[in-house]
């Protein structure tokens, strides 16, 4: 859509912008930028002072329409001002009628709304965007698993670390044949339809690329070895000064116990100034909403679409 792919080279003039604001949003860090950089289309150009930034939603791709989409303009001074963000977004708008689309914007964290709506007062019409919505949890209650809200999970724990030897190491590109060949393993066990079987394979393609480069972009990430054999592994990156986001954690569920040990160690192991853990959206998955709000979030970061009318 615009002119410049994300590249590892453009790593530190993206963050001057990722950084630049308090988005709050787990797509906004170069981390998960650079991780689904090709299955989400990925672009980004300048329009004044802003920066923009489109990808492809998968949400509505099933039926073979494909949706291209613009992220809340990025500023990198913390402010942001009318006009100038106005003719951003009509910059954009111009980009996507060239080349046949509407404008959407996407991932609008909901404390954005009033920034975009005094830029193009009454223009745009807005609306929740529930899939979308992030997970945050306090990083030392994942740590804990105190209190009857996480009794589940701390018998699942307890029953890991009784039955079974275990290591957790930090994930280093070096290991990253090993770390493939547990994606691979892992993906092989499930029995999906075609098109989610398309992304999968898309997703192995973006998993061999970061585990080359994990200390060239900055991820954070773990793994558990049982008999020296990688069985889980988490992925993540920092989001702000006080969060860390979790881009992909999996584990061989044939280890009773091991998602919770694989979430557990990730969460110990961040650096200790991290307060919060943001573990991403359900994308309107029931199991995966129930999943994510066992763990008792502290707060759902809301995001909005927004269109012109």
């Amino acid at each position: 859509m615009f002119e410049n792919q994300i590249t590892i080279e453009d790593r530190s003039h993206l963050e001057k912008y990722l950084n630049g604001y308090d988005y709050q949003t787990s797509g906004l860090s170069f981390s998960s930028l650079y991780m689904w950089r090709n299955i989400n289309g990925f672009s980004w150009q300048m329009a004044g002072d802003y920066l923009l930034l489109s990808g492809i939603s998968h949400l509505e791709m099933e039926d073979g329409t494909i949706e291209p989409f613009l992220f809340p303009p990025l500023t990198k001074t913390g402010v942001y001002e009318e006009e100038g963000l106005r003719r951003a977004i009509y910059e954009a708008k111009r980009i996507f009628e060239e080349k046949g689309y509407e404008l959407t914007l996407r991932l609008l964290p909901d404390h954005m709304i009033d920034i975009i709506e005094a830029a193009c007062p009454g223009e745009l019409k807005f609306a929740a965007d529930r899939p979308n919505y992030d997970y945050v949890y306090r990083r030392q209650d994942l740590v804990d698993l105190k209190g009857r809200d996480y009794h589940g999970k701390k018998n699942h724990l307890n029953y890991f670390h009784k039955n079974y030897q275990f290591e957790y190491v930090q994930l280093t590109s070096a290991m990253a044949e090993d770390a493939m060949r547990f994606i691979e393993e892992f993906n092989a066990r499930k029995e999906i339809p075609e098109f989610e079987m398309q992304l999968l394979k898309m997703e192995e393609e973006a998993m061999a690329d970061v585990f080359r480069n994990l200390e060239r972009v900055g991820y954070l990430a773990g793994a558990i070895l049982i008999d020296d054999k990688i069985e889980a592994l988490s992925v993540g990156g920092y989001l702000n000064k006080n969060t860390v986001t979790v881009h992909v954690e999996k584990a061989n569920i044939n280890f009773r116990g091991l998602y919770q040990a694989i979430n557990n160690e990730f969460c110990k192991n961040v650096p200790s100034h991290i307060e919060y853990i943001n573990r991403e959206e359900d994308m309107g998955i029931p199991n995966l909403r129930k999943a994510k709000l066992s763990y008792k979030p502290v707060k759902l970061v809301e995001k909005y679409i927004a269109q012109f009318k």
